[in-house]
This record gives C-alpha cells, structure tokens and sequence, in this order.
C-alpha cells in the first residue's frame, strides 16, 4: 500500500481531473460560503463595471459626435475680424463677403454684422438690459449656409429684409419671452417677429440673436455695412486651402487682422476634453478592480486556513499536489469570473440608460467587453496563485492533524 503522498509507482500516473470535474470541484467552497463569495465579487463587479460604463458611454458619445459632424458638416469655415497693431479691433471690408465668394472652391458664402441696437419686449425695460441678446444684420442665404432650420414662422426673404421685421435665435426667444407674431422693440423701432429658429450648433452666436435684414439694418438700425462675422463652406478636399487663402481674400492691405476658424474643431476638441474625463474614470474603475483581487485573494487565503482538513483528506485519498493547485486556482477564477459576468452586465446596463437618456446610440465595442473579461480572468489568477500554492503545500498528516 502507498503512503499517502509518496510518489506514484512507476507505470502508474495520477489521475487528473477533467475541466468540468474541475469547474465543480471549485465551485464547492463557493457554495458552501455564498455571503463571502459575493462580497468577495462585489470588488470585481464594481471595478469591472466602471470600466465598462466608462468606456461604453465614451464610445456612444463619440458615435453621437460622428453622427452630428456627418450631419452638420466640416467644411464650414467663419471669418472675424481681429485686432489692429495697435491693439483696437479690426473691421472686415463692406465688399470682404463677395470677395469670398469669388474663390473657386467656396460653394456657400453668407454673414452677419453686429450693430449697436438692442432689443427689448417693452419699452419699459433698460436699453442696458440686453439679456445677452444681440441685434445683427444678416445675409438671406445665412440659414443654407449654416444648416439651420427654421421652428416656427418663417426666414427672412428679399421683401422681408428691407422692412422692420425679425427672426429670432432659439436662445435669444427663450430670453425674451417672444415669439411668432409679436412685436419686439429693436433700438427705438417697432419690429414684428416673424420666425423662430432651430439649434445652431456650428454658430452658437445665432442662436443668441435678433436677426434683421441686411436692408432694413442700414435703414432702420444706423448699420454701417460691415460684415462682423463670414461663414463660407467649400469641398471637403479644399477647406484646408481655401482656409489658407482666406486672410488675404478677405483684407489684402491687413490679413493679419482676420481670423479663421473652424466651428467642428471645438466640436472635436470638446470631445478629447471628455476622453480626457474618461480616462481618469478608466483609471478609478482600475483601482476598484485592483481592490476587488486583493478582496477575492484575501478570500481565498482564509479558505484555505479553513479548509485544510479537507485538503489533507484529499491528499490522503491520493491527491496530488498539481490537483490541490489547480482546485483553488479554478475557485479564484470562478469567483473572479462571476464578479466580471455581473460587472459587465451591470455596465452595459449603465451605459444603455444613460445613453437613452441622452438620446444617443448605445454604442459597446465587443473588444472593450473582451478585454474587461480578460482583466477579471488575469486578476482572478494572479489572487489565487499564492493561496494555492500555499495549499498544494500542506502535507496531508499536519493539514489531518489541525482538522
């Protein structure tokens, strides 16, 4: 007869044990500690759903961004006068607005221009009290170029614009109560709102304005003609050319005093800001998991303190170390693994109502899910390795002697 532990004869081999036989022994001592065995997984399914809400989230807010710049476009470029060698602010030419429009590639050309008018509802209200409204003369092709929609009333058109009629930006409405059909004071002159606009996302500054013809702006408003701000769009492939081209179409005597922007690229920049967030949430979601290992491989450790009668008594039937080994790996994993399952279920849960809520695509990339298994799984092992190398140690009389 063999003594317990000794070396298998030569011709025989231990038996070992198959991967199901292997998935249940090691769910044994899970089954008989639920309450610790879902505490210990608690750590890893927060860790692991923060990751994956944080990474979802992030990949349904770029789909989102990808979605409005295909919609809105990148191809639009605004102009703005900046400032003299002598500090003042600059003035764009009268004529700067066709001479863009001369440019081969430019296909849509329109502007606005600033006056010093304000707008009230009454005329008992501060002409100081401007609510962040601004009165500004506009082109009529203005809303084509932008991509903007009308949302209730009407645009201006050639009749329109020579008389004391306006459009209001969807903020500057809100501010001032107003809406289609009602009169609003602009300077010291009586105009009749005719339209609300839509969201301006590309040009912010319309949204927050009173827009009056370019005509009746010069009649009614004192306006000197000179545009404030120029949208053009050109061909994808020639924005970047006709971007260069610009400063000196729109002032030859002063390019240095123009400036050129591109309205997408805040959309773009915006958007690294969030990448940014999100990777210091990356980073928390890391410390969580990190924390939830230790929890499973401080589990672990106790198990095996607790249950070493039952390690000695498997080594005494003949055990071997490798098959005590791989028991309380396969335990660590499997506790680790149902931390991650439930983390990322929760997750994507996560990143699914938030998503909603915002009105964006859910968007969870498979690899991101992937890799968030891979790490439970890596995080698993590295907990359990020292647990049971501890009790592929134990020989089967001292583990039979402390039971």
């Amino acid at each position: 007869m063999r003594r317990p532990g000794a070396p298998a004869p030569a011709g025989l081999r231990p038996a070992r044990l198959a991967p199901a036989d292997l998935a249940r022994v090691g769910l044994v001592g899970l089954r008989h500690r639920p309450v610790r065995a879902v505490l210990a997984a608690l750590g890893i399914a927060i860790g692991i759903a923060a990751m994956v809400a944080v990474l979802g989230v992030s990949a349904a807010s770029r789909a989102e961004l990808t979605a409005r710049l295909d919609r809105l476009g990148t191809n639009l470029l605004t102009v703005s006068a900046g400032s003299t060698l002598g500090g003042g602010q600059a003035r764009l030419p009268v004529e700067s607005v066709a001479m863009v429009g001369r440019i081969g590639p430019v296909e849509a050309v329109s502007a606005t221009g600033t006056t010093s008018a304000t707008v009230r509802r009454t005329p008992y209200v501060d002409e100081a009290e401007t609510s962040g409204v601004a009165v500004r003369a506009t082109s009529l092709d203005l809303l084509s170029t932008l991509g903007v929609e009308v949302a209730r009333g009407r645009w201006l058109d050639a009749a329109l614009g020579r008389y004391p009629a306006v459009v209001l930006g969807s903020v500057a409405a809100a501010r001032l109560g107003a809406d289609v059909g009602r009169p609003v004071l602009v300077g010291d002159r009586w105009f009749t709102v005719v339209g609300v606009l839509g969201p301006a996302e590309l040009a912010p500054e319309v949204e927050r304005s009173a827009l009056v013809g370019w005509a009746a702006a010069e009649t009614y408003l004192g306006f000197d003609g000179h545009p404030t701000t120029i949208y053009e769009r050109s061909a994808d492939a020639a924005v970047e050319a006709v971007r260069d081209v610009l400063p000196a179409t729109v002032s030859p005597q002063a390019p240095e005093e123009v400036d050129v922007s591109r309205p997408s690229d805040a959309l773009a920049a915006r958007e690294a800001a969030d990448s940014a967030f999100a990777g210091l949430l990356l980073g928390l979601g890391a410390v969580a998991l990190l924390v939830g290992g230790i929890g499973v491989a401080n589990t672990m450790v106790v198990s095996v303190l607790e249950r070493r009668a039952e390690i000695g008594l498997r080594r005494a039937l003949g055990a071997t170390r490798g098959a005590v080994r791989l028991q309380f790996l396969a335990e660590s994993l499997l506790l680790s693994a149902l931390g991650g399952v439930a983390g990322v279920a929760l997750g994507g849960a996560v990143t699914a109502a938030y998503a909603s809520y915002r009105d964006w695509p859910v968007a969870l990339p498979p690899q991101a899910l992937a890799a968030a298994l891979a790490a439970t799984l890596a995080v698993g092992a590295l907990a359990g390795v020292h647990p049971a190398a501890r009790a592929a140690r134990l020989s089967p009389t001292a583990a039979l002697s402390t039971a």
